[in-house]
């Protein structure tokens, strides 16, 4: 089958997580990503775990497919390799700082004066304000600038999110912008370049808790495993200690909870939880009152009763939990070393052929190779 991105090709100087995410998602549409490195030990992620049968989690699962090299762009020959990439790539990303772009004249200018029909895609950490260019930028650091930590842990204690949300954001966002400037360039022969920071991503994510501080008072508080706006909306224990998240969204399914899950119907009638905005003010009297009903429920009882009635819910589970999850879509990669590993699946993928992650610079002699005379 043919894939949407055959014949396109990506060259990207990328490093942990944002660019290469960006590059994985256009590689598996078929792109061909060549993937630059640092001579002195190539892309750091390399080096962040050795989970994944001895190496790195981070890499294998962003770094499947693609081919790698190490150059020095300071050098004359290693320079002239790169630009002969650049004069035959579609694409060009990467997701250093500015100042460093500029120190190696890798800038969207200078690189289309190679290329004019290359799209360029700059991933940076707070974008190109003068104040904001020198200033390092990783995942967590984001995450607290942006005001993302202000509104997420419980009203205990700050918690960051899990992942890292936004380097995965800002790869996203990279990834549908080069498609969109690829279907402009396919359909009317004009070039648009990419520009995305992790701080953008994150405050647009942000824009709800944004809005309740600059225009309804003050900002969501931190509420831990419940919504800061719904209710009820959060965690609840059966008699057996197991956790159930409840999500009722609207007032027939308020109703309908009372009545079918809760029996209790004079609940639903009670003035303090006649509405959402009411069932939010008074939170604490609501959950203390539906929990007092769950914990005499057993787990099938619960269980049974949501089902039956239509209410979301959901149950806490542990990583451990996902590995068996009957939702849970897999592909099978492998790391640098040929191990076979099985991994959660993209949730778009239009070949699902097992790749390998590539050793550092290990298609250093081919691509020197094929990109070592001018071609145009």
């Amino acid at each position: 089958m043919s894939l949407p991105l055959d014949g396109i090709l990506v060259v990207s100087m990328e490093q942990a997580v944002a660019g290469p995410f960006c590059s994985n998602r256009l590689k598996l549409a078929g792109a061909r990503v060549i993937k630059i490195e640092r001579k002195n030990g190539g892309d750091f992620a390399r080096g962040y775990d050795t989970a994944a049968d001895g190496e790195s989690s981070y890499f294998i699962w962003l770094n499947q497919g693609k081919e790698s090299i190490a150059l020095d762009l300071k050098t004359k020959s290693d320079r002239h390799i790169f630009l002969n990439m650049v004069a035959e790539a579609d694409i060009f990303i990467q997701n250093f700082s500015p100042t460093t772009v500029t120190k190696l004249s890798i800038d969207s200018p200078s690189l289309k004066s190679i290329n004019p029909r290359l799209i360029c895609c700059d991933i940076s950490g707070y974008g190109e304000a003068p104040e904001m260019m020198k200033k390092k930028s990783y995942d967590l650091l984001i995450q607290a600038e942006s005001g993302l930590i202000d509104v997420s842990g419980s009203p205990e204690g700050l918690g960051r999110i899990g992942v890292s949300i936004c380097d995965i954001g800002a790869g996203m966002a990279a990834h549908a912008g080069i498609v969109e400037s690829l279907l402009l360039r396919e359909r009317s022969n004009k070039v648009k370049d990419v520009k995305i920071s992790l701080f953008d991503v994150a405050a647009d994510w942000m824009t709800v808790p944004y809005i309740h501080s600059k225009y309804g008072g003050a900002a969501p508080k931190r509420v831990g495993l419940k919504h800061p706006s719904i209710a009820p909306y959060g965690a609840f224990l059966c008699s057996e200690n197991t956790s159930f998240i409840i999500s009722i969204q609207n007032e027939l399914e308020w109703k309908r909870f009372c009545v079918e899950v809760l029996k209790t119907p004079s609940l639903a009638k009670e003035n303090k939880f006649s509405s959402n905005t009411l069932r939010v003010k008074n939170r604490d009297l609501l959950d203390e009152t539906i929990q007092s009903i769950l914990s005499s429920l057993t787990d099938e009882t619960l269980r049974n009763r949501l089902e039956d009635a239509s209410i979301a819910y959901g149950r806490l589970n542990t990583v451990k939990d996902l590995e068996r999850h009957l939702a849970l879509k897999k592909i099978s990669v492998r790391n640098s070393l040929d191990d076979s590993l099985t991994i959660p699946s993209p949730p778009l993928i239009w070949e699902n052929s097992e790749k390998k992650a590539p050793k550092f610079n290990q298609h250093n002699e081919q691509l020197r190779k094929e990109f070592s005379d001018t071609k145009k």
